[in-house]
């Protein structure tokens, strides 16, 4: 799958003035939807950019929307495998002509498509997933997957014999990018010495490309593997490899790693899944720019496995209070980029906006951000 509409990400942070850390914003627009707790109205549907059977992104947004037929009684139509694009805005187009009046949207590159049809549709209620435009019918959900990474990074470093990780990354928009980074301070937290190599794929979900990449890695000298993709093949290759790995969006698949599993910042979407219906259904869709985070239970963290010390877990559990209360921020300063540079002064916590805008790799991290 080709990723699309890459060209203008650093405008991110121009566009979410005003964003509010712990939910969003509460702007939101009439809607024409049935009222109160009756849900006979809503017709509801999410397009995926992958398939449950992932064990990772999809699955978990997957997990939510059960979430929310069990809540209100009701069935939501999933279309899995849209491709971004022009493809994508033919489907919400449709969608929307057959009436469906609640539509999810669960990719970056469906952003500028759905902004489009929205337009078109002014009483139909779009969200949109990991992106940041918005309109007067459409609103966007995301979270602060970076205080999980954060902590992921800390199992990592810990476990690696070598202080040298690696990371196998989709796209190089600033939701990886800020990933990576904060997988990459957290290692070097308790190892300041230590690098991690990335390794772009250009895709979200194929298996044997990203299995390749962490082959890469590995062979380069990684003896710890953290990612940003859909499928387990990381952990596949770290395994063959006698290695450890990193998870992403969902632990589902820890089980089948024993010896070699550490943890994952995994999503659970339910809540704000059942919240946008029920709020649509009280006649209002949410057009704020939601951005849930560990405090709201939005993002979490994974099981641990075997090899995670309990030395490591208690160091995890104490940064993981603090992120929770407000003490400590992943992206506190001094933090320097990989050239030399401050981007962040001492003492200052880098603002929303300019994380949702990230595009530069920390100190630590062994690799270049590719030109779109």
């Amino acid at each position: 799958m080709k990723m699309k509409h890459l060209k203008g990400i650093a405008l991110a942070a121009a566009a979410v003035v005003g964003l509010a850390a712990c939910g969003g914003s509460s702007s939101s627009t009439d809607t024409t939807a049935a009222a109160g707790g009756d849900y006979s109205n809503l017709k509801v549907a999410v397009v995926y950019i992958g398939v449950p059977g992932d064990a990772g992104y999809t699955y978990q947004h997957d997990q939510g929307i059960a979430e929310l037929e069990a809540e209100l009684g009701i069935t939501v139509t999933r279309l899995e495998n849209i491709p971004e694009g022009a493809e994508s805005a033919a489907t919400f187009d449709q969608l929307a002509a057959e009436g469906y009046n609640l539509i999810f949207g669960t990719s970056f590159g469906y952003m500028d498509p759905m902004l489009e049809v929205s337009a078109k549709y002014p009483n139909v209620c779009f969200e949109h997933a990991t992106g940041y435009k918005t309109s007067t019918n459409m609103g966007t959900y995301f979270g602060a997957a970076e205080e999980a990474r954060y902590l992921s990074g800390i199992a990592a470093g810990a476990a690696s014999k070598t202080g040298k990780l690696g990371y196998v990354a989709a796209f190089p928009i600033p939701e990886v990018v800020r990933g990576l980074n904060a997988f990459t301070l957290g290692a070097r937290s308790v190892n300041p010495k230590a690098t991690v190599q990335v390794a772009w794929t250009s895709t979200w979900f194929d298996p044997a490309k990203e299995k390749e990449a962490a082959q890469s890695l590995l062979q380069a000298g990684a003896d710890v593997l953290g990612m940003h993709q859909d499928s387990t093949a990381t952990g596949e290759a770290a395994m063959e490899a006698g290695g450890k790995w990193v998870g992403y969006n969902s632990d589902t698949k820890a089980g089948d790693f024993p010896d070699t599993w550490l943890t994952a910042p995994i999503w659970d979407w339910g809540p704000y899944y059942i919240k946008a219906a029920k709020s649509f259904a009280a006649g209002t869709c949410d057009v704020s720019q939601f951005y849930g985070n560990m405090a709201d239970g939005t993002v979490k963290l994974g099981t641990f496995g075997s090899s995670v010390t309990a030395e490591t877990q208690d160091l995890i559990a104490e940064k993981a209070a603090a992120i929770i209360d407000g003490s400590f921020a992943p992206f506190t300063g001094p933090i320097k980029d990989n050239t030399g540079k401050e981007v962040i002064a001492a003492g200052v916590v880098a603002p929303l906006g300019d994380l949702l805008g990230m595009q530069y790799l920390v100190e630590g991290v062994i690799g270049e951000i590719p030109k779109s």
